[in-house]
């Protein structure tokens, strides 16, 4: 979309942004733009070094240090509409940390104790089970468990560094507890050791809690980013949980939600932290090992598998405090950091990405740690890759761009000056060698290939000079599986077994989700783009377990991205035959698939072939193959596969363009038939196409055959070469048109005599229009319906509206006449031309824009919408896909068109589309000032609702002057926000058929039509005859060709009451006309003459006349008259 006017925006979420600097478990929160911001210091002096400092950024904004001044305006605003207001929103909460504090501190010590001693202690005195992490400690162990207090407790965090989001949910505070030392030995470190004792600890805290302020807090277990060696508790305040009950009553109620906003949940993060640097950091580096078997020594445990994720968890628990103090030395450093960690909070959560590892793994404290490390490093011989002085813009930029260009699982990078040298990986690797943390460790590689693919997309849209994309860098959110992905697939996880245990403390998830990425990795190659794998984010649950309840049945869903070039191919080559090691290989990964084949060339390959089909027939086949060759036929069998059935909404031929080629070949011999015509008047200049069905892009395909003409001629222009023999009066120009039109029929019969044309006449009450067209009849069945296209009227229309002489009416006739000439006499040859360009560019254009016509035309606005408007709207989706790429698939296209039309506000904002990749920020600035203009001029929006521009059409008028009117306008708006609602609410459960279902009770009155009549009258000539042999031999009825009664039916009409009711159709299906009463006609008003309409006394409250009201029986017994046969029925609604 192109530059928005300032003004508020709401962020488009369905999930949240973390509140924790080093916990992000507060994902599950939105985070709503509010006016409770907070008040700036009154003071007069910290009041001028504020405005100093803004002066200065609109300096460096000004100074191109910015994308735009623009863009500087609506980063202001989102910054200061999510920052929180503290003392409003989070009321009470230092109160309830300094409460918690006391009471931990109060918590007395406890003597040594082992496992078994411990366990039962706890469990009969509290009924509190410890959280020990799996494999469980061994009850015989010889190290003891013990309590002592804590050497400190810290706020960390977003609270601390005052970096929260608004939110409508639960907001989160990160308090976290050292541990002391003395409880820990040296070689804790090992075999989860260190790991056993912080659970031990964990369970004391909340049993000191539980006896203390049982009244006061809630407690739960949950793992801390979904890390199961980090369990951690959550408090609850009671009184906050009473608060939250009222606000869901209230909002039933449906009363004022104001008094509710400034009393949000809040929860206390209760995280443990290690002392720092206890343990080593050599010891616990990446490529070392800290899980070994019983008895094995130092020297033997060289030989064993590191264990990476392992090491870095203990590393995270004890470099708590020094992040704490990093984050906080280079807040007062830069002055650009905080904000810039906001906008990489907003940034990454509209992408769905968070610190826990079922979010990718990736959130708001690994953002602002990377930041802080970059201030100090990690550029080329340790040069720092950020600099203070940046803004936050120019700082989040270079963060993007970092994680665009560095591959840091191919490359790991380590900051800060160190011995370590790290290994390729398929983890990603930023090694902050000063702490001995990859602080990418809960990372894996599609969460990583995943970020780096939006990294590279959001720097795109940064660099775009020409268009603004701040709404699609930071409100849209991208992460909707069902927008984002073309195909999903549901894999349920199979039950553990004994060999899935892993020496790094890899859970059974995890593993069987490793395996089966590389699996789809190497057989889906390059027909994929991306492959994205999603699990179930841990819930908190009762101290009074040990672990959270499995369901047992829990599904794997794993999205992809589809490469359309390569997704439909259905022969894949494989190494030569000479190559003995890779054809092994190959042999071995494929199974009894693979296949040695000799190709065209001489070459020999292993080969695999793939029965034809849709590109989600061959995808699904592929992928059911491997599951079933690498896992397990069971699992295979329970493979669900979401995304196929948009297609199958489509006719038989799918999003395949191969149902429109049959009449394509029909116009290249109808165009070689003309230009090899002899004997016309004129040189010939081209004949261009103009007919949906010659662009891709019409709801049916063409389907015509020797005993079935196409129901709808494929509309042509024909133009000659310029001439000064053409007349200067109107209607001899016409009369001149009809016999070259008969003149062209004469010489294609003469041709091929197998061509019959025939002669129609249109707009014979418009002089000014154009008035003949020419059929053209060819024996298979094709038909084209051709006009003439001459310059000599432009010339004489734009003379007549300039002469000061002819009255107003015929200024305003022959103005229509000049717009309806360039629409479809020059704007439609260029939208055709580039429409069919763009379909062959993108497989899923077609399909997208067919598959959205189908929806408007199931809501019955195709007859108030243009089919080229929502072709527009369709090619915006393509040509400016951001924040996505163009869509891969018909769903991701169709999903994504109607989201724009959701959010689109055309009342202020043009469409634009750029089908050249030309336009430049000054075409785009005249665009808005055209619209601005427009609505000074029409403040109604009377004439032009909304304004759709392309390089074709700078004027952004032509395909919407002649509708939608804004009634049609708002409900295309609202039934886009509706179907949107139901795919954010449904997910994956969605039923696409639930988007195209229409109800006829939002109408005022329905007709209900007779169906002989709805039925294509070519079609039902066609199928008259039982026997073959009658068929051949009898002849087409031409004279029914583009005959559509209804359509005559609706037109009579709009033309008798079209300022009483606004009709609507369905032009595929047609069972129906809906109508809507005007709501200026429905108000009684005094008696005149010559009401345009029928009418009735109103009656008064005492039974006397005071005015007339619209007769609403009449006017339908009138339209029952007019149709005649062709109503069944009318149902009136209200």
């Amino acid at each position: 979309m192109a530059s928005l006017p300032a003004k508020r925006r709401k962020l488009s979420h369905n999930g949240s942004i973390e509140a924790g600097g080093h916990s992000d478990l507060d994902d599950s929160t939105d985070a709503t733009p509010r006016d409770d911001n907070p008040i700036s210091d009154p003071k007069e002096t910290h009041s001028r070094l504020k405005r100093g400092r803004a002066e200065n950024n609109d300096a460096l904004y000004a100074g191109g240090l910015y994308k735009s001044s623009m863009f500087k305006l609506q980063v202001d605003e989102m910054l200061a509409e999510v920052r929180p207001n503290y003392e409003k929103r989070l009321g009470g909460v230092d109160d309830a940390l300094r409460r918690l504090k006391s009471l931990i501190e109060e918590i007395e010590n406890r003597e040594p104790l082992s496992i078994s001693e411990a366990t039962n202690l706890l469990q009969k005195s509290h009924k509190i089970a410890i959280p020990f992490p799996d494999p469980k400690p061994d009850k015989d162990a010889a190290y003891k468990l013990l309590y002592e207090k804590p050497s400190q407790i810290n706020i960390v965090g977003s609270y601390a560094l005052k970096t929260m989001i608004k939110s409508d949910g639960v907001y989160s505070v990160d308090m976290v507890v050292t541990m002391p030392a003395s409880i820990f030995q040296e070689k804790d470190y090992l075999n989860y050791r260190y790991f056993y004792k912080r659970a031990f600890y964990l369970a004391c805290i909340a049993a000191g809690l539980q006896g203390n302020a049982q009244a006061e807090f809630t407690l739960d277990y949950v793992y801390l980013n979904g890390n199961s060696l980090h369990p951690i508790l959550i408090a609850k305040s009671k009184s906050g949980e009473r608060r939250s009950k009222l606000t869901s009553a209230i909002s039933l109620a449906k009363e004022d939600k104001l008094k509710t906003q400034s009393e949000a949940e809040y929860q206390i993060h209760i995280i443990l932290a290690a002392p720092p640097h206890f343990f080593g950091d050599r010891k616990l580096r990446p490529s070392k090992n800290s899980v070994r078997p019983k008895g094995a020594t130092d020297g033997e445990a060289i030989s064993l598998p590191p264990s990476p994720f392992y090491n870095a968890s203990i590393e995270s628990d004890c470099n708590v405090e020094p992040y704490l103090r990093l984050l906080h030395t280079v807040s007062k450093q830069s002055d650009g950091f905080k904000d810039a960690c906001l906008l990489g909070r907003v940034w990454l959560r509209q992408r769905g990405f968070g610190s826990d590892i079922s979010q990718g793994g990736f959130g708001h404290f690994e953002w602002a740690v990377l930041t802080a490390l970059l201030l100090n490093g990690g550029g080329p011989k340790g040069h720092k890759v950020l600099s203070p002085g940046y803004s936050s813009y120019q700082m989040f930029k270079a963060i993007v761009q970092f994680l665009s260009i560095t591959n840091l699982a191919a490359t790991p990078v380590v900051c800060g000056s160190s011995d370590f040298v790290p290994s390729k990986s398929d983890v990603p690797m930023l090694f902050d060698s000063q702490r001995g943390q990859n602080i990418l460790y809960k990372m894996t590689p599609w969460s990583y290939g995943l970020l780096r693919d939006e990294s590279k997309t959001s720097l795109l849209m940064l660099d775009d000079v020409t268009f603004d994309q701040f709404e699609a860098t930071f409100i849209i959110r991208t992460d909707q599986p069902l927008q984002r992905y073309d195909c999903i697939i549901r894999l349920p996880i199979p039950a553990q077994s004994a060999e899935s245990y892993s020496i790094d403390h890899r859970s059974h998830t995890g593993i069987f989700s490793s395996k089966i990425f590389g699996i789809l990795s190497e057989g889906l190659s390059d027909r994929v783009k991306l492959i994205n794998l999603k699990v179930r984010k841990a819930q908190s649950w009762s101290i009074e377990s040990g672990s959270p309840l499995s369901s047992g049945n829990e599904l794997l869903s794993i999205a992809v991205v589809f490469d359309p070039a390569n997704i439909t191919r259905l022969v894949d080559h494989g190494p030569s035959a000479e190559e003995k090691k890779k054809a092994a290989k190959f042999q071995k990964f494929w199974g009894e698939k693979a296949e040695l084949r000799r190709f065209k060339d001489g070459s020999i390959l292993e080969s695999l072939v793939w029965s034809p089909g849709s590109a989600y027939s061959i995808f699904q086949d592929i992928v059911t193959y491997l599951v079933r060759r690498h896992l397990d036929v069971n699992v295979s069998r329970k493979l669900t596969f979401i995304g196929e059935a948009f297609e199958s909404s489509l006719s038989m031929f799918g999003t395949s363009m191969k149902c429109f080629e049959a009449l394509k070949q029909a116009f290249n011999s109808f165009e070689n038939n003309v230009k090899d015509l002899e004997g016309l008047p004129l040189q010939l200049r081209q004949l261009s196409p103009i007919s949906p069905a010659l662009r891709y892009s019409s709801i049916e395909p063409p389907s015509f055959h020797p005993n079935h003409l196409l129901s709808e001629p494929a509309d042509v222009l024909i133009q000659f070469e310029g001439s000064g023999r053409w007349p200067d009066d109107f209607v001899a120009i016409q009369r001149t048109k009809i016999a070259f039109l008969l003149k062209i029929g004469s010489l294609l019969k003469e041709t091929d005599d197998s061509i019959s044309t025939r002669l129609g006449l249109e707009n014979e009450d418009r002089s000014l229009r154009n008035c003949a067209f020419l059929d053209i009849i060819y024996q298979s069945g094709a038909t084209f319906r051709l006009r003439i296209h001459t310059d000599r009227e432009q010339t004489l229309l734009e003379r007549q509206i300039k002469e000061k002489s002819i009255d107003q009416r015929s200024r305003e006739d022959t103005a229509n006449a000049l717009s309806t000439y360039k629409r479809i006499f020059i704007q439609l040859p260029l939208h055709t031309q580039s429409i069919a360009t763009h379909c062959t560019r993108f497989p899923l254009f077609s399909p997208t824009i067919r598959l959205v016509k189908m929806w408007f035309d199931r809501h019955m606005l195709l007859d108030h919408v243009s089919g080229e408007l929502i072709e527009l709207l369709v090619a915006h989706i393509f040509l400016q896909p951001h924040p996505w790429t163009p869509p891969s698939s018909a769903m991701s296209g169709f999903l994504r068109t109607l989201l724009f039309i959701s959010r689109w506000d055309w009342r202020l904002v043009p469409l634009i589309v750029d089908f050249t990749g030309t336009m430049t920020s000054k075409d785009v600035a005249s665009i808005h000032t055209r619209l601005e203009a427009w609505r000074k001029i029409d403040p109604g929006m009377n004439r032009i609702v909304l304004f759709a521009a392309s390089n074709h059409d700078t004027t952004g008028t032509v395909f919407t002057e002649i509708g939608p009117s804004k009634v049609a306008a708002a409900r295309m708006t609202a039934l886009a926000r509706s179907a949107y609602r139901i795919v954010k609410d449904q997910g994956l459960d969605l039923d696409q058929r639930s988007l195209f279902a229409t109800s006829t009770k939002d109408y005022d009155f329905v007709i209900h039509l007779n169906p002989k009549y709805t039925v294509d009258v070519t079609q039902k000539h066609s199928t008259q005859h039982r026997y073959k042999n009658i068929a051949v031999q009898s002849e087409v009825n031409a004279e029914q060709i583009g005959y559509q009664p209804i359509r005559l039916f609706l037109d009579e009409l709009e033309k008798q009451y079209n300022s009483n009711i606004i009709f609507f159709r369905s032009q595929v299906d047609g069972r129906v006309i809906a109508g809507v009463w005007n709501p200026q006609t429905l108000t009684p008003r005094p008696f005149k003459v010559n009401i345009s309409y029928a009418t009735k006394p109103e009656a008064g409250p005492n039974s006397e006349s005071v005015g007339i009201e619209i007769d609403k029986k009449a006017i339908l017994s009138e339209i029952t008259r007019i149709g005649g046969n062709m109503v069944s029925e009318i149902e009136i609604n209200r």
